[in-house]
């Protein structure tokens, strides 16, 4: 079977537009005195200042980079000293290089290194200076965020960031918050279950009162994770039941399985790329087993 090509250059502010780079009406959101998210165009950036400095989470794209630098200073003046990615699409790292060059120290897991080496070669500034395995702990602005990876979710490097005294968490894009499914990077070794299970691990470490801060869309709490679980099964189970007796994709494209959740789609991920990378992910698990 043909590689999925799952390209990236299409991720950006399309989920609704249809436009790259276009007027981009950036907004800021206060979680907490210290950390802030702003919505722009690609993945949502939380902004952590205080009396250390400033750090961020993703950095969206290399045009951006400007205008994203304007929305931090109305927080506090000056370059992050750290961005965290939280995995390698470009809506999340396009600005890496610019950020470095102001002085920024790009962290990220092992597999994120790797893949922004193969695209930007050895020495970019688009790579991280840290990369970490399992989990780090950054302490920072009276903060002790931690790092955990979470392997095969939306890619093969993903991060999610724990915020214990704003008692928040940045999931990435292993959360979609757009009344939507997600986009399962299989090509990146991304894994339907993958991303199951990891929304089931942040939900256990997360309580009421959370901020739950998705890779795109708006900020939630543990009801609109939880939400997103039952969604995020219902989906595999009408795919398993679709792919039963070893039904080839045609089949199961002709069946329409996530037809009967009444979802929106966007332009760039539409239901028959959803049930495709959903399929494939499926047989590689079965495979694996």
């Amino acid at each position: 079977m043909k590689k999925l090509t799952t390209s990236i250059l299409l991720y950006i502010g399309v989920l609704s537009t249809g436009t790259a780079y276009a007027d981009v009406d950036f907004k800021l959101e206060k979680l907490s005195d210290n950390l802030h998210v702003l919505y722009g165009q690609g993945g949502n950036i939380a902004i952590s200042t205080g009396e250390d400095g400033i750090y961020i989470v993703d950095d969206q794209f290399a045009k951006l980079s400007d205008d994203i630098k304007a929305q931090i200073s109305k927080l506090k003046a000056g370059s992050p000293e750290f961005v965290i990615n939280t995995h390698h699409h470009g809506d999340h790292t396009g600005g890496n290089e610019n950020f470095a060059n102001a002085g920024s120290h790009v962290i990220a897991h092992h597999n994120v290194y790797n893949r922004l080496k193969e695209k930007h070669g050895e020495g970019s500034k688009y790579l991280p200076v840290i990369s970490f395995s399992k989990d780090m702990t950054l302490h920072f602005n009276n903060e002790h965020a931690q790092l955990w990876h979470y392997h095969n979710a939306h890619t093969d490097g993903d991060a999610v960031i724990f915020y214990e005294q704003a008692n928040a968490v940045h999931l990435g894009d292993i959360f979609f918050n757009l009344k939507s499914l997600p986009f399962v990077d299989v090509d990146s070794g991304g894994s339907l279950d993958g991303v199951i299970n990891a929304v089931t691990d942040v939900l256990s470490k997360v309580d009421d009162n959370t901020k739950i801060i998705p890779g795109h869309g708006p900020v939630t709490n543990k009801a609109g994770l939880e939400a997103y679980l039952v969604l995020l099964k219902q989906a595999r189970e009408l795919m398993t039941n679709a792919m039963a007796d070893n039904k080839s994709l045609d089949q199961v494209l002709a069946l329409k399985p996530l037809t009967s959740l009444a979802l929106t789609y966007s332009n760039w991920l539409p239901e028959e790329r959803v049930t495709k990378l959903f399929y494939l992910s499926l047989k590689n698990t079965s495979k694996s087993n």
